[in-house]
């Protein structure tokens, strides 16, 4: 299992991040893998902000059961977790990788999180290889 992940709380981000346009861009293909590297940018400096598919588990476990239980019932009830790892924000969702759709429904939810519109939300991803 990787290093433990810490809580986050949304007002310890940004204020930036829901008070004007945001741009999340993928740093990786988000057809691989069940961590995709990304930041956010907008009007202050970057955020380095991953997004983290939680369910992975080969071929070892990508988080604990407690982190896997809390994040599905923030997706269950139309929330976020989000963590730190380090100096990188982490949004935690259900499953073992990802989709475009799921990467936009991942974006909205922060929205929604730091108190603002997904309209001003943006995503740029990178197709990538959906093999691994």
């Amino acid at each position: 299992m990787n290093s433990p992940l810490s809580d986050l709380d949304p007002f310890d981000l940004p204020d930036w991040l829901g008070e004007g346009p945001v741009t999340w861009a993928a740093e990786t293909g988000v057809r691989r893998g069940h961590r995709i590297r990304g930041h956010l940018s907008g009007a202050g400096p970057d955020v380095p902000c991953d997004l983290l598919a939680v369910d992975e588990a080969y071929p070892v476990p990508v988080a604990d059961e407690a982190t896997r239980t809390r994040a599905h019932l923030a997706w269950r009830h139309g929330q976020i977790l989000l963590l730190s790892d380090d100096d990188r924000l982490v949004l935690v969702v259900p499953g073992t990788g990802f989709s475009a759709d799921l990467v936009l429904d991942t974006l909205s939810r922060l929205a929604k999180a730091v108190g603002a519109s997904p309209e001003n939300y943006v995503a740029l991803l990178r197709i990538g290889s959906d093999r691994r």
